[in-house]
């Protein structure tokens, strides 16, 4: 085996990647506590008029139909911060963090990290239906962007400090440190690399053990259920169809109700305060649905509310949250989604098989969050951290799977990606190893090789390689074995007539040429290739000797993708004949080699059949 052939590609920049990452992970820290304390002056502020940081909620607040002005004053001063401040304060974090990880080099500005943690206090503060971690998802993801730049790193490095800054605020803001590093495996790093990997997982458990220090240790919400009957499978899978419905019927109606506000004739400044007039209306008939709302999240998974309350809060929430994000306010998603995910299960709860109807709002918790996220292995050990509930995991896993493949078969895009849709971008989140990187140059180059002397004169070159009898496009130039360029009819039409005589060798007066090694992998070439324009590169076996060992081009590149095509498009079904004797199989049954028939151990043959079809995979 060759010693440059490992199981990953890194070097030791990795560690100092994972040491900025550890610090970004307690900034990050530092950053959500600062939010949330930043989010309860506001709340007392706007709901008690009181300048305090005491944790309070607004459905405590006396105003009467003075609230309705609250969430309206909110929308306000987040209108006018992203007017003049920042527009990327909109929303709720999470695409916005996607957007600038593909699309805009994992740069991040620090007006985003001082305005997006301010305009989201202002308006959950004011009432406004939304959590905490989309905004600290986008704080924490800017403090590591800020980082990775002050360094001058690489955007790929960037990347990886950009997410582990983010997942480490939402450890913080939730305590769920696991479920932290899956976020970004599922939707924010788009690969899966010991590079991007070790910082993510760093900076998660830094944030993890620096949170008892400022926001306190232990489940965010307590819970301990009995596991489920037998019955709990097919429970839990009614429950996954039941939560990815309610996702895809939020987020159809969700961008319904955008795509009304971009039709009205009023700048989108504006839009906040008039979705704010929902919120206000909703949080005066329904107060407990205003804020963040984690009060009410334990109590539906303790079931201490009665049903009428849980419907009318699921509604009301559901309503108003729905106005709010589409008028392009900032907040995050996963709290409300906890919410109203929490309060179907206690709706539906007594009427499902196989378990107690406690555990039910836990587990369309989990479903509703894997299927609006599209991520259920997040989803389910993220219910899993906020409980403790170990009972519940196998049955968490199961809905939000099931919930998971309802939106993947029914919508095109989720939540996340249909507002980066929205801006131009196309994202496909199905990622897989790159056969380029999985293969070497050695394995695909050409070996076969025509070189052309360096002492021989440019005439007889043009002569004898690139008359009639032309055989290939370039040839390598050596000297005594030694490689010194690549000579084709590109080089060749910038000789004047007057250096016709000359010789070929002194074309290439530079020591050094572009080249490839035999370690290489596929992709590293390929993408020298594309940045420098060229077709092909001469192999030399050491950067010392340049002894020419072959040549790989495009085209050599693309055979990789053969396997891949394979793999994926053709059809294999292997079947049976009538045996001689009976009986089953024995070990020795299987194909013989050249795609015909074998014995099988009771000597009677075994027809392989191979059907090459391809098939076209579509979206869902």
């Amino acid at each position: 085996m060759s010693e440059h052939k490992g199981d990953f590609a890194t070097d030791v920049r990795l560690l100092r990647i994972s040491a900025i990452a550890a610090v970004g992970g307690a900034l990050s820290t530092v950053a959500a506590d600062f939010l949330l304390h930043l989010i309860r002056l506001f709340t007392n502020l706007f709901f008690f008029q009181t300048l305090s940081t005491a944790n309070r909620s607004p459905a405590e607040n006396t105003l009467g139909w003075l609230v309705v002005a609250a969430p309206v004053i909110g929308g306000l001063l987040v209108g006018l911060i992203a007017r003049f401040g920042s527009e990327q304060i909109r929303g709720h974090g999470i695409p916005e963090a996607i957007e600038a990880i593909l699309f805009g080099k994992s740069k991040m500005s620090p007006k985003v990290a001082v305005l997006k943690p301010l305009a989201s206090a202002i308006a959950i503060g004011s009432g406004g239906p939304f959590g905490a971690e989309g905004p600290i998802i986008m704080t924490g993801g800017a403090i590591g962007s800020l980082i990775a730049q002050y360094f001058h790193l690489s955007s790929a490095e960037r990347k990886a400090l950009l997410v582990a800054g983010a997942v480490a605020g939402m450890t913080a803001v939730f305590g769920t440190p696991i479920a932290a590093v899956l976020l970004a495996i599922e939707l924010l790093l788009f690969e899966l690399r010991p590079r991007s990997l070790l910082p993510v997982a760093i900076a998660c458990a830094v944030a993890g053990f620096t949170r008892p220090l400022l926001l306190g240790s232990g489940p965010l919400f307590p819970l301990h259920t009995l596991p489920l009957g037998p019955m709990g499978l097919v429970s839990s899978a009614l429950a996954g169809l039941i939560a990815g419905a309610l996702s895809w019927g939020l987020s159809s109606w969700l961008y319904k109700v955008e795509d009304a506000f971009g039709k009205l004739p009023i700048h989108w400044m504006w839009w906040p305060a008039l979705g704010a007039i929902a919120v206000g209306i909703g949080g005066y008939f329904q107060p407990r649905t205003l804020g963040v709302g984690y009060d009410v999240i334990g109590d539906l998974l303790q079931n201490h509310l009665l049903l009428h309350a849980v419907v009318a809060i699921v509604v009301v929430k559901a309503i108003i949250w729905v106005i709010a994000l589409a008028s392009g306010t900032s907040g995050g998603v996963l709290a409300p989604l906890l919410m109203m995910g929490a309060g179907v299960g206690a709706i539906v709860g007594p009427y499902m098989p196989g378990g107690e109807p406690a555990v039910w709002p836990l587990i369309f918790m989990a479903a509703a969050l894997g299927g609006m996220m599209r991520a259920p292995v997040m989803a389910a050990v993220f219910a899993f951290e906020l409980t403790g509930d170990a009972n519940a995991l196998l049955p968490l896993l199961a809905a939000a799977a099931v919930a998971y493949g309802f939106t993947v078969l029914v919508m095109r895009r989720s939540i996340l990606t249909e507002k980066i849709a929205r801006r131009g971008y196309h994202i496909y989140r199905e990622y897989s190893i790159d056969p380029l990187e999985r293969h070497y140059v050695e394995e695909v180059m050409t070996r076969t090789l025509q070189t052309i002397e360096s002492n021989m004169p440019i005439v007889d070159v043009l002569r004898d390689y690139f008359g009639p009898t032309q055989k290939f496009r370039a040839y390598p130039v050596v000297a005594s074995g030694r490689l010194i360029g690549m000579v084709d009819k590109a080089v060749l039409a910038r000789v004047s007539s007057e250096q016709a005589g000359a010789r070929v060798g002194e074309l290439f007066p530079q020591l050094h040429p572009d080249v490839a090694l035999p370690g290489e992998t596929c992709r590293n070439v390929a993408a020298r290739l594309a940045a420098m324009g060229l077709e092909r590169v001469p192999v030399v076996e050491d950067e010392k000797s340049y002894r020419l060992v072959g040549i790989v081009s495009r085209h050599d590149l693309l055979k990789p993708s053969v396997s891949v095509f394979t793999e994926e498009r053709q059809l294999e079904q292997f079947r049976r004949v009538w045996p001689a004797g009976g009986g089953l199989f024995s070990s020795e049954d299987g194909d013989d080699g050249d795609g015909g028939t074998s014995k099988d151990g009771t000597g009677g043959r075994v027809e392989v059949m191979r059907q090459k079809i391809s098939v076209e995979h579509r979206d869902g």
